[in-house]
């Protein structure tokens, strides 16, 4: 695990500042444009940060491996998060780090992910919602890369626990959530 397990999820416009701010090292980039995205990523860059931009979430963006380069040459990102399985092959042609997000809602869509994990071999995962203990301990064990767990967290004791079940890390597009580890960790 890293020393700043929290991930900061941009998911408006309005919270880039914060981030900026905010002790955390990486940061998933949710919201913008392909207007604005690449004067996001420099800003994020110039403080120190790590930034994976969700390619389903920005306006303007391609789906497809061309989208994935560009992300890589113009913009300079340092990796991607997405739900397709052909964004991650992409990523790995293009240069980029990976996060490939998944959504537990029954066992036959954690199985599936599972197959599609060992199939891709993203360099991340995330769970989604991360309010689950078992589910995060049982697939940790399925799982060589490292896990990431976001959703529906909202307390000090949730990141704990999702922590001590086995997540490597926590995103959160929750301010409070960026600064709470800080504390947790503090003398």
């Amino acid at each position: 695990m890293r020393d700043y397990p929290i991930i900061a999820s941009i998911t408006a416009e309005e919270q880039l500042n914060e981030v900026l701010a905010s002790e955390v090292e990486r940061v998933n980039l949710m919201a913008g444009h392909i207007g604005n995205l690449e004067g996001f990523i420099e800003r994020l860059h110039e403080a120190g940060k790590q930034v994976y931009v969700h390619i389903e979430m920005i306006a303007g963006l391609g789906r497809d491996a061309h989208t994935i380069a560009y992300l890589s040459d113009k913009f300079h990102a340092d990796g991607i998060v997405t739900t397709k399985t052909n964004a991650v092959a992409a990523a790995k042609q293009a240069g980029l780090k990976s996060i490939q997000r998944f959504f537990a809602i029954d066992t036959a869509a954690i199985n599936t992910a599972i197959r599609m994990i060992n199939s891709t071999q993203p360099d991340e995962v995330e769970l989604m919602p991360g309010l689950m203990p078992r589910v995060i301990r049982e697939l940790k064990t399925m799982i060589k890369q490292p896990l990431i767990v976001g959703g529906l967290i909202r307390h000090e004791h949730e990141i704990a626990e999702a922590l001590a079940c086995g997540a490597d890390y926590i995103s959160s597009g929750d301010p409070q959530i960026w600064r709470l580890y800080t504390k947790m960790t503090s003398p």
